[in-house]
């Protein structure tokens, strides 16, 4: 697999260096991924990690460009080729069917897939981003069941965090009860007396 570093703002770029390595990422990508690939043509299947809390729409178009570069040079026809189109969609939008050759994939949704057009390679995008590159062969498995176990471990905190307020909530809300309670009892007993000491003064 190959990394890439996007500086800013810090993001990681990566693909597959064959379909088989290809296959294997759809198989452990992750939710914040987005992936890119030149429309119509071979091309790498190039995938930006988005860091959490950004989506598709917030990408910024320099990044969009790094990725449709890199995907563009990483394409044997479309390196050559002007005026190409390359696609892009979340991870959760690739669809993976048992019919599909290796490494081949679909969409859920058609109208979640996004296109960039690219009139040409600018070889100082692609330079800056090779010297960022990173060969490596990291247990993709195990950092999606990572990911997975800290996302899971993330919303327990703040289930129990939200449980907390309710609780803090339902508390100060008894106390006031109870505060108005006692006020509503003091008033009445004061109220009883001072008939008392009328009755008396009579």
């Amino acid at each position: 697999y190959v990394f890439f570093s996007v500086v800013d703002p810090p993001m990681k770029i990566y693909m597959g260096l064959d379909k088989y390595e290809n296959e294997e990422l759809l198989r452990w990508g992750w939710p914040e991924d987005v992936w890119f690939h030149v429309d119509k043509m071979s091309s790498a299947h190039v995938y930006l990690r988005l860091p959490k809390g950004e989506t598709v729409e917030s990408i910024p178009a320099a990044v969009l460009m790094d990725c449709a570069q890199l995907v563009k040079a990483n394409s044997i026809q479309g390196n050559k080729a002007n005026n190409i189109t390359v696609v892009y969609t979340p991870f959760e939008n690739l669809k993976k069917t048992a019919n599909m050759d290796v490494g081949q994939v679909g969409f859920h949704k058609q109208r979640e897939v996004r296109v960039i057009a690219v009139e040409k390679r600018l070889n100082e995008i692609v330079n800056r981003l090779n010297k960022t590159k990173v060969e490596s062969q990291p247990d993709l498995r195990a950092e999606r069941e990572e990911r997975d176990a800290a996302e899971r471990q993330d919303a327990k905190k703040k289930l129990k965090e939200q449980r907390d307020r309710e609780k803090e909530e339902e508390r100060r809300r008894k106390e006031e009860e109870e505060k108005r309670s006692y006020s509503n009892l003091m008033r009445e007993e004061n109220m009883t007396s001072n008939q008392v000491r009328d009755s008396f003064a009579r």
